[in-house]
């Protein structure tokens, strides 16, 4: 073979290799993404002629697939839609899409999933129409009706957990929207429908719980830097600086305490316990600049920050600041700066406190069952990490029951019950209201709930907000029905 030929041959060979290797990667690589991106219209079409499996809540089915005589042969309808829609998402034939759980869970509410192989054969020998299986999740009703109920149509998210489990109790979004305008068979309609919750400046379709927005915590956040303290070196009682103001090498900006009040006694000391009843500033930034940038930020990754998490909605990571100095770093320490998170995250915090420093990684899907409601599978609790010792979770539960006996929290108060936490006023700018805080758990000798309220720019309250009159009275309601049901 002359030298010509040998080369066309051998390109030729490339050629046909590289097409087998793409082909490899679409059919069998990639496949799974592939049929589970929601922008995938041949997925859709699929579902088309096929009964869609149920979504239930405490044994109710809050999202079912209706017969309808047209070429869609079923509609899919969500019962009190608005209440859940930003767990289930929506299944839309006009927009070849789906979100929420019905797109995480569409190998099995669609019937494909290989847990349901079994069930596919017998459909084939018995000649029955193929049918997709159940979705059972974790919420409690009322629990999520609580939370939407607590915050009264203000802007924010309410996010509730079962500390030693991880279970996801009510994840709840205000404002939130209706699943059947977009699900709808008319084109035209759910077009309309879709283009007016785009178009809403409340953005309803935002899934805030879960960090469709991410937030500054404002003090809330001093939680995880007393955590940080604590697991190096710091004691509960020990006297720490707490000026009334500081001012971070670096800046001419002082840090002062919630309205320029003076931290315990008025000395420049303060303990820890003191420091956190109060919400001062000052000594977390203080203990933030000494503790230095890696301390902080490993604190921070071991409750979930800037780690992966899919619950199994997808969870965007929560966000610690490459800090450029000791006057940021000062500042992250109590919260503030570019250190943004979301109600899930902060649910996180208070659920590994409330469990001996164990933090559960949580979930949304409780079982998965077959087209006749057999269970395929049960999600198994399983540790995400170890946030901190149980030694350092105890005195923590202790300065939280404080906050909220003594300290700004105290209309987080239950009767009869003590109940641990922590209040936040997240400051944005001078112009625009800062954003209301409260993370806890009761009751706090063996946690049952903890949870995360955020409530966005000061809901009705503007700029007169605070964590403590705004956010913490509604985590009492929602404590209190989750702790009665």
């Amino acid at each position: 073979m002359n030298q010509p030929i040998r080369r066309i041959a051998t390109l030729t060979c490339l050629m046909f290799l590289a097409l087998l290797i793409s082909v490899t990667m679409v059919q069998f690589v990639r496949a799974p993404e592939l049929v589970a991106d929601g922008r995938n219209s041949r997925t859709i079409y699929e579902e088309y002629g096929r009964e869609r499996g149920p979504i239930i809540v405490a044994d109710q089915s809050i999202v079912t697939s209706e017969p309808v005589d047209n070429l869609y042969s079923f509609q899919r309808t969500y019962n009190q839609g608005e209440l859940y829609a930003h767990a289930t998402g929506y299944f839309s034939v006009a927009f070849n899409s789906m979100t929420g759980v019905e797109r995480a869970e569409n190998g099995v509410l669609g019937g494909s999933d290989q847990s349901l192989a079994l069930q596919r054969i017998k459909d084939l020998i018995t000649g029955n129409s193929q049918r997709g299986g159940g979705v059972e999740l974790t919420l409690d009703p009322e629990i999520q009706q609580a939370a939407v109920d607590a915050l009264a149509g203000q802007k924010g998210a309410i996010v509730v957990l079962e500390p030693d489990t991880g279970r996801i109790l009510a994840m709840v979004s205000v404002p939130s929207y209706d699943p059947n305008l977009l699900a709808t068979h008319d084109s035209a309609a759910a077009q309309e429908n879709y283009d007016a919750l785009v178009a809403d400046p409340d953005q309803p379709l935002l899934n805030r719980a879960t960090g469709g927005e991410l937030y500054t915590p404002g003090s809330v956040y001093k939680v995880v830097t007393a955590t940080a303290m604590l697991e190096n070196g710091y004691s509960m009682d020990e006297r720490i600086e707490a000026p009334t103001e500081y001012v971070p090498a670096g800046t001419t900006h002082a840090i002062h305490n919630p309205g320029e009040l003076a931290c315990g006694d008025g000395s420049g000391e303060a303990t820890l316990l003191e420091s956190l009843r109060q919400s001062c500033n000052t000594p977390f930034a203080i203990a933030s600049v000494d503790l230095g940038e890696d301390v902080m930020r490993e604190q921070a990754e071991k409750f979930g920050f800037g780690q992966d998490l899919s619950i199994p909605l997808t969870v965007r990571p929560s966000q610690f600041p490459d800090t450029q100095g000791e006057a940021e770093l000062a500042q992250v320490g109590f919260g503030q700066s570019e250190l943004r998170t979301s109600p899930l995250q902060m649910a996180m915090v208070a659920s590994a406190i409330a469990n001996d420093g164990s933090l559960m990684q949580p979930y949304l899907v409780e079982r998965t069952l077959t087209s006749d409601l057999d269970e395929v599978s049960t999600t198994s609790p399983k540790e995400f990490s170890r946030a901190m010792s149980e030694d350092t979770a105890d005195a923590l539960t202790e300065m939280m029951v404080e906050v909220v006996a003594n300290g700004t929290g105290y209309r987080a108060q239950i009767q009869g019950v003590d109940v641990g936490g922590k209040t936040g006023t997240a400051e944005i700018s001078s112009t625009i209201p800062p954003h209301a805080w409260f993370i806890g758990f009761a009751p706090a000798d063996n946690p049952d709930v903890a949870i995360a309220v955020m409530v966005e720019n000061g809901g009705n309250q503007g700029f007169g907000t605070d964590g403590g009159s705004l956010a913490a009275p509604m985590a009492q309601s929602v404590m209190l029905t989750a702790l009665n049901d």
